[in-house]
């Protein structure tokens, strides 16, 4: 489908979103919010879809909700009306990926400047690479609102103190990709030129992976977080129980036994 605010292209198995509005430093409108919420559900509902690759053009890769479109008593602006659908009852989510819900996983690439809401793809991306030129950092206080759920899930993310310190120091202070690469917020960190390369490389080697054993292995990681060890260990299990009825889970033996490469039919 067309979208005004963001590309969408899918090569193989692979779907490329790439956030689109350079000009306002990649900044979140109601409107791309809605874009990106069809290109998630287009990604996760596409069979052929098995890796979502996530980045942004221009010298950012998002700025956050849009300042110019939040009006003055600061409330989160909806395209439907207030309060007319779930998503309106929870914390706001605006370009975050629907992490909690979707199979397939995301391998989110820093291309520049990420703050605010920008945050929020880093935190919840399942595979987070940086760009040489990427900085990190938490406006919000800067421009009087409370720093919500974008820092909260960089708590998780980043020891408590240095999670406080970005949250606290607002603009006034930036992490480099290198800084947010010791600290484990990235994986990697590549030379600017060769970051959607190397994240559709990534994004190959997931592919080589049986895809139903990597969605499970997925969920098991990220459903078990929120759960004491022994019940996350047990919902692994009936994941891995699950994915053992599959043709994939046969043809994975069966091609180590005859030394070739696996022929996954992701059924």
């Amino acid at each position: 489908m067309p979208f005004d605010t963001i590309e969408y292209e899918v090569d193989g198995h692979t779907a490329t979103l790439t956030l689109n509005r350079p000009d306002a430093l990649n900044a979140l409108s109601p409107h791309m919010i809605t874009e990106l919420r069809a290109a998630y559900t287009e990604a996760e509902n596409d069979d052929k879809v098995w890796t979502l690759v996530v980045t942004g053009t221009g010298r950012a890769f998002c700025t956050g909700a849009d300042v110019k479109e939040i009006p003055g008593d600061g409330r989160v602006i909806n395209e439907r009306p207030y309060l007319s659908t779930y998503e309106q009852w929870e914390a706001p989510q605006e370009g975050t990926p629907p992490f909690r819900s979707m199979t397939k996983p995301i391998v989110v690439a820093v291309n520049g400047l990420c703050c605010g809401a920008g945050l929020d793809w880093v935190t919840t991306g399942d595979i987070v690479i940086a760009s040489d030129k990427a900085t990190f950092f938490d406006p919000h206080v800067s421009i009087g609102l409370v720093a919500g759920r974008e820092v909260v899930r960089v708590s998780r993310v980043l020891p408590r103190s240095v999670a406080l310190r970005m949250a606290l120091m607002g603009k006034h202070e930036r992490m480099s990709a290198a800084r947010a690469y010791e600290l484990g917020m990235v994986t990697e960190v590549v030379e600017h030129d060769r970051l959607l390369e190397r994240a559709h490389e990534i994004a190959g080697i997931v592919n080589s992976n049986a895809p139903l054993a990597v969605r499970g292995t997925r969920l098991a990681i990220v459903k078990g977080l929120n759960v004491p060890l022994h019940e996350a260990e047990m919902l692994a299990e009936s994941f891995r129980e699950r994915v053992t009825r599959t043709e994939d889970a046969l043809e994975g033996p069966r091609a180590f036994v005859e030394k070739r490469a696996p022929e996954w039919q992701c059924r």
